[in-house]
């Protein structure tokens, strides 16, 4: 019954948006412009682009819930931290006016720090009091309101662009253009999700971690070091999340928000790919981003967000585990 209601809900909506969808459908086929073809391949090289970007920041947040069981809320917050750390260093009349390059990997290391200090200062203490996982939940709220606001008051409100790789041409590649900016970023992009995979399954410590992913007693039990294992998911995962901030402002703009904006599509590519599951955190991530951009062909473009959502609900009828999950008996 509850998934009954959350459907017709779905269908509610999709019934409530489509016609005004239909009439921007129509609007675009009397403009003059590039075929539906050039169209549909060149949302398919944005949407990739845009997924690759949210796997990024979504591996460090299905790391850390598969190790801890714990939903960061505050995720969102690394992300922009990065993107403003880097713009600090890079574009800020205070700061060293460095290039993009050397500021994008202080800001990386520089989210490496902050994951490490919150998981020693705060989230260590709170385990080992036996604090609940509703507890703290409730405690990632309230550090994502600070540490947003705090870089409210710190950056301000208006947004900002790096000082290089701002305004280029567009590569011609047959009937879709992407410039050299978003090109690099999406093969680093992709490298680095590929690093990542690297790590899990030929180091001893990518190891560990989905040892303590399948089971943290066992590790234990068997001589891992849960709580090193833990701090390095805690620095692996800030890491990320600034890389992916740097990118994301890198490709559109860097505000006071942009972490928490993204934050419900971070959650979206989780849920999808399977809890817990840092390669289903990357395919569902990217199906998200492939849908959210690929909705523009035929919706307006304020509503790609609801659109990826809706894959989310469809797909999670059918499958509840998600597409890389497993099955779990509860009880």
């Amino acid at each position: 019954m509850r998934y009954q209601r959350v459907l017709v809900t779905s269908l509610a909506l999709f019934l409530v948006m489509l016609p005004a969808a239909s009439a921007s459908a129509q609007d675009e086929e009397v403009q003059h412009g590039p075929g539906f073809g050039a169209r549909f391949l060149q949302a398919l090289i944005d949407g990739i682009q845009f997924g690759v970007i949210i796997a990024i920041c979504a591996v460090g947040l299905s790391l850390i819930f598969g190790t801890i069981h714990l939903i960061n809320f505050a995720h969102g917050e690394f992300v922009t931290i990065g993107a403003t750390f880097a713009f600090f260093l890079n574009v800020s009349p205070s700061g060293p006016g460095w290039h993009l390059v050397p500021a994008a990997i202080i800001a990386v290391a520089g989210g490496a720090v902050l994951g490490a200090f919150v998981d020693r200062g705060l989230w260590r203490p709170l385990r080992a009091r036996g604090t609940g996982l509703i507890n703290m939940f409730i405690v990632t709220i309230g550090l994502s309101l600070l540490l947003r606001h705090i870089v409210l008051v710190l950056y301000g409100t208006r947004p900002g662009s790096f000082a290089q790789y701002d305004i280029q041409k567009a590569y011609d590649l047959g009937p879709v253009g992407i410039t050299p900016r978003d090109l690099t970023v999406t093969l680093l992009s992709v490298a680095t999700l590929l690093g990542v995979a690297a790590l899990l399954q030929r180091t001893r410590i990518g190891t560990a971690i989905r040892a303590v992913s399948e089971n943290r007693d066992l590790a234990e039990a068997s001589g891992i070091d849960v709580k090193r294992v833990v701090s390095v998911v805690w620095m692996l995962g800030g890491a990320l999340a600034a890389l992916g901030g740097v990118f994301f402002g890198l490709v559109e703009i860097v505000t006071w928000d942009m972490g928490f904006k993204l934050l419900l599509l971070m959650f979206a590519g989780v849920i999808l790919g399977g809890l817990g599951s840092a390669y289903g955190a990357m395919v569902g991530s990217l199906v998200i981003g492939i849908v959210a951009q690929m909705s523009t062909l035929w919706f307006p473009a304020d509503l790609q967000y609801a659109w990826a959502l809706l894959t989310l609900i469809i797909v999670l009828l059918v499958r509840p585990q998600g597409i890389l999950g497993h099955r779990e008996r509860i009880g």
